[in-house]
């Protein structure tokens, strides 16, 4: 498959171009629906329904929407930092080697709330573009690895 930005030979299937990161998959989430049945997992580790109405009313929300067999998973952006990686120790816990340890960092400052990277070999993306730092709007995609991740604040 052909990069439609920069013409790189990227493999069939691909997402996002190898070499520049531009978006390639526009025909394959055709068809897709619009919701994602939503879930925290409990301290005994099993999957509990959540309503999504209830949990983007108390902020910063990021929702799973593909990779890991994952999809629908929440995470309550809360706090004034929160960890993103590989590493068991982080807060947003993605378990997959196009990952780095130590990926990106939610952080909190006073107009709002950022994506850094943290120097991670594949890059953090949001809307399909490389990112160093963002700001997060509503609606926002997020890639992290083969993780997409839709960032939803009321």
């Amino acid at each position: 498959m052909h990069c439609p930005e920069c013409g790189f030979v990227n493999a069939e299937g691909a997402n996002y171009c190898q070499k520049c990161g531009a978006f390639l998959a526009e025909a394959a989430t055709e068809g897709e629906g619009d919701t994602t049945e939503v879930y925290q997992v409990d301290e005994a580790g099993e999957l509990k329904p959540v309503d999504l109405e209830e949990v983007t009313g108390e902020g910063a929300t990021l929702v799973i929407r593909s990779g890991g067999g994952r999809s629908g998973e929440v995470f309550n952006a809360s706090g004034e930092k929160m960890t993103i990686g590989r590493s068991p120790d982080a807060e947003i816990f993605l378990d997959d080697v196009t990952v780095s340890r130590n990926h990106a960092l939610l952080v909190r400052r006073r107009d709002g709330l950022y994506i850094d990277d943290l120097g991670s070999l594949n890059g953090t993306y949001v809307n399909r573009r490389r990112i160093e730092s963002h700001l997060l709007a509503n609606g926002d995609e997020l890639q992290v690895g083969k993780y997409k991740l839709t960032y939803l604040d009321k």
